[in-house]
Parts: C-alpha cells; sequence; structure tokens
C-alpha cells in the first residue's frame, strides 16, 4: 500500500527541522509540493534547500502542482463556504498526485509549515481523499515547531503565565472580542492588524513576522507604542515581498504586574 509522511518542517529555519523528521525525509521516495506562484516562490526553494541538505541526491523526487486559489473576498457567512471550496478543490489535487505519481509501494511526503496540527489544511484534506475512496493509502505525521514556539523563543518569553490558560485564535475571531477568561491569546491568519483595536487597552504584543528565515521581524511592546512601528515594518516588508506570514502574543497584564513595574 502507498504510504504518505506528513512532515513538519518548522517555521522557517532549516534548522528546526526534527531528527523524527529527518528520518522521514529520508525515506520518502517522491515530496509533493503545491506552488504558491512566483510571488511566493521562495517558499517552494526552502522546501527545495531542506531536501538537498538532507537527502542523497537522485535518492527522490519531487512533483510540483500550481495550488488553486482561494477566494479571500468572501466574508461573514461566506467564509466558511469558500474555505471548504478551496479544500476540496486541493483534495482533488491531492488524490490525482498520489495516485499518478506514487507507485503502491512507494512512500510519498508533504511538507508542512510549522506543524501539522495547527491551523493547516493537510490532514483534514488527506482524510477527504480517503473517505472518497478512489485512491487507498496509508499515512503518518511528524510533528514540527511551530511558529508560535518559534515566536516566544525569539522573544524569550513564556507561551503562559503560571496557572494562567493561553488561547491560539485568528484575527478573524479576535476582531469579535478578547476572549473571555483568558489574558494570554496567540493570534494567527490576521491580514487586517485586528491589534490596533486594542490600543487603548494595558497589553504586550509580542509580534513576529518570517519567523525562521533570513528575512525575520520582531518588534514587542505595550500594544499603543508598538502598533505604528508594526504597521510600519508590516507594509515595508509586503512590498518588498509582495507576502507576509506573522503571528504574535497579545498579553493582558493584571493590577499586580502594573503595581511591581
Amino acid at each position: 500500500m502507498r504510504k504518505i509522511h506528513v512532515i513538519g518542517i518548522g517555521a522557517g529555519d532549516p534548522e528546526q527541522l526534527t531528527l523524527q523528521a529527518v528520518r522521514a525525509l529520508r525515506g520518502t521516495d517522491v515530496f509533493f509540493i503545491l506552488d504558491k506562484g512566483e510571488v511566493k516562490s521562495d517558499l517552494t526553494q526552502l522546501r527545495r534547500d531542506m531536501l538537498d541538505a538532507h537527502i542523497p541526491e537522485g535518492t527522490y523526487r519531487v512533483v510540483e502542482a500550481r495550488d488553486p486559489e482561494r477566494d479571500r473576498s468572501a466574508g461573514g457567512s461566506a467564509y466558511s463556504p469558500a474555505v471548504g471550496d478551496w479544500r476540496s478543490a486541493r483534495a482533488g489535487i491531492y488524490e490525482r498526485l498520489i495516485a499518478e505519481e506514487l507507485g503502491e509501494d512507494q512512500t510519498g511526503a508533504f511538507l508542512v509549515w510549522g506543524d501539522p496540527a495547527l491551523y493547516d489544511s493537510t490532514l483534514g484534506i488527506l482524510q477527504e481523499v480517503l473517505d472518497k475512496g478512489a485512491v487507498d493509502f496509508e499515512y503518518d505525521v511528524v510533528p514540527g515547531i511551530s511558529s508560535v514556539s518559534a515566536l516566544v523563543a525569539r522573544h524569550r518569553t513564556g507561551l503562559n503565565r503560571v496557572a494562567r490558560p493561553v488561547q491560539i485564535t485568528t484575527g478573524r475571531r479576535l476582531a469579535e472580542g478578547f476572549p473571555e477568561d483568558v489574558d494570554d491569546v496567540v493570534v494567527m491568519l490576521d491580514a487586517h492588524q485586528t491589534f490596533r483595536q486594542y490600543a487603548d487597552q494595558d497589553i504586550e504584543i509580542y509580534w513576529g513576522a518570517y519567523i525562521g528565515t533570513p528575512d525575520e521581524i520582531l518588534a514587542s511592546g505595550p500594544i499603543a507604542e508598538a502598533a505604528p512601528r508594526i504597521e510600519r515594518l508590516r507594509a515595508e516588508a509586503r512590498e518588498r515581498k509582495g507576502w507576509i506570514m506573522d503571528t504574535y502574543l497579545l498579553r493582558r497584564r493584571d493590577a499586580r504586574e502594573r503595581k511591581e513595574q
């Protein structure tokens, strides 16, 4: 039976590959990579650089396919259906790649940024392919260092505080209000810099873009002070590269911390 590795490759630094990930890379015959176009070609090149660094040349193949476009203008009640349509389009591509490019006794792999279990669609899409029943395979998952872990490491801070919860959410959900009963919130997939709406509150922000890559940018401080700087850095980076991936931690200070300061 065909086998698939879903390999978490970290937030961008090639040295974030785990020993388990390297072992899975070396046991793979065919790597499937979805090309996101010329603007994001450096993401594809980073994957290829990781393969060149850890696998002998000539022992594997790379098969690329164009990633389907997602309707990013869809909002409100149309958002979830738009994401569902995009995932189904991806499932069709995955099904074709596995059926046509992977032999019955071979192993393929998808290289996933960060950790495959955190805000990534690969596992759900592979299960959708299996449920359709047109192609059969088994798969396993190799965890990776997420952008969340890399972010707090680069800022030399913890993800949570003693005996307190932490919540990971999206910019879309943060726009609906700061989560109740949580003072430490990690925000991903925020294209609209939603943190700005909390500039009047006593909240620290730890922000990072392109974490783990040579283009990494970091900024931190009270939102009121840091927000203008982050907006400028973000705009300059997006203009320079044509795309941006960023993550941030919001940390609400309590009365005791304010008093101690």
